[in-house]
């Protein structure tokens, strides 16, 4: 056994480790197929508790008791209203599921549980003096929480959904007046406009629209639409309807008024942007490019001076 070389022993654990895996991969694989067909089944009933459980899957029964417990922990330790807060920017930003605040609570905990440890494993390793650590720490504390943090990242997400949907709105609200003025309902032409144009926008509208099929009033399923999006041009446009609905007024006429308006608001936002273009680039300029070009035209000078005297 000594005489046989270390490349060959080597290969041999390795081959015997990956049959061992293999057979445990197996044997969960068939498992989980009988599992699944036994969901399948109309009317069958396991007596067995353990088999019961076993029938979930594999991450309602591992993962979703750890998401509770982060949950719970994120919504013990954080301020009046934050949870509210946050379920609310979830909506805006488009994650509209069950669980998607308790995932972000989730999130939020394991971010704020993991930065003094990574904290702590730095000043393990730092070569520097406990102030150039402090320094560090802070900065890189900042730069998460304002850059890289669950909140900021949502908020983020925010942000580009609304401009996205102030985006939109004048090509959605063209849309509608073609569709109007051709002879549809204000409630065709928007389930016309969801299946022709995809995003956001279109998705907001389908979720109007369920809400009327399902029982609710038009007025309400769009002042739920303004509040969900929380932009002014929607807010404008509902707005517009409802008045339209309460004293008659033709929908193919507020409709063509509202695309033009958005129109002109679309074109001065982005003047805006562009205007406010100079202003940030000030920054890169002034700590990134002055102090390069500093250096190649005064480097030389100040080297000759510091030469001559």
């Amino acid at each position: 056994m000594s005489d046989l070389p270390l490349e060959l022993l080597i290969g041999g654990a390795g081959l015997g480790v990956g049959l061992m895996v293999f057979f445990l991969l197996s044997r969960v694989e068939d498992k989980s197929v009988v599992r699944e067909s036994l969901r399948q089944l109309e009317g069958y009933e396991v007596d067995n508790v353990r088999d019961q459980e076993l029938l979930a899957p594999l991450s309602d029964r591992a993962f979703k008791p750890i998401l509770g417990g982060l949950t719970s922990l994120g919504t013990r330790f954080t301020p009046a209203g934050y949870v509210e807060t946050s379920k609310t920017k979830l909506i805006r930003a488009g994650y509209r599921g069950p669980d998607a605040a308790d995932r972000f609570l989730a999130v939020r905990v394991v971010t704020a549980v993991a930065g003094p440890i990574l904290a702590f494993l730095f000043a393990l390793w730092n070569p520097l003096d406990f102030g150039g650590l402090l320094f560090l720490v802070s900065v890189g504390f900042i730069l998460f929480a304002f850059l890289a943090g669950p909140d900021a990242i949502l908020n983020r997400k925010v942000e580009e959904r609304q401009y996205q949907l102030r985006r939109t709105l004048p090509d959605v609200m063209d849309l509608l007046v073609i569709s109007v003025e051709a002879g549809l309902g204000f409630e065709q032409a928007i389930d016309r406009v969801v299946s022709a144009v995809p995003g956001p926008l279109s998705d907001e509208f389908s979720r109007m629209l369920g809400e009327v099929r399902a029982g609710s009033t038009r007025a309400d399923a769009m002042r739920a639409m303004e509040q969900r999006t929380d932009i002014p041009e929607m807010r404008s446009f509902v707005l517009s309807i409802l008045q339209a609905d309460t004293f008659g007024v033709s929908i193919g006429r507020v409709l063509r008024s509202q695309a033009d308006e958005m129109r002109i608001k679309r074109r001065q936002l982005a003047q805006e942007r562009a205007q406010k273009a100079p202003v940030k680039m000030m920054v890169p300029m002034v700590f990134c490019i002055f102090p390069s070009l500093f250096v190649v035209i005064l480097g030389p000078a100040a080297i000759n001076i510091s030469r001559a005297f």
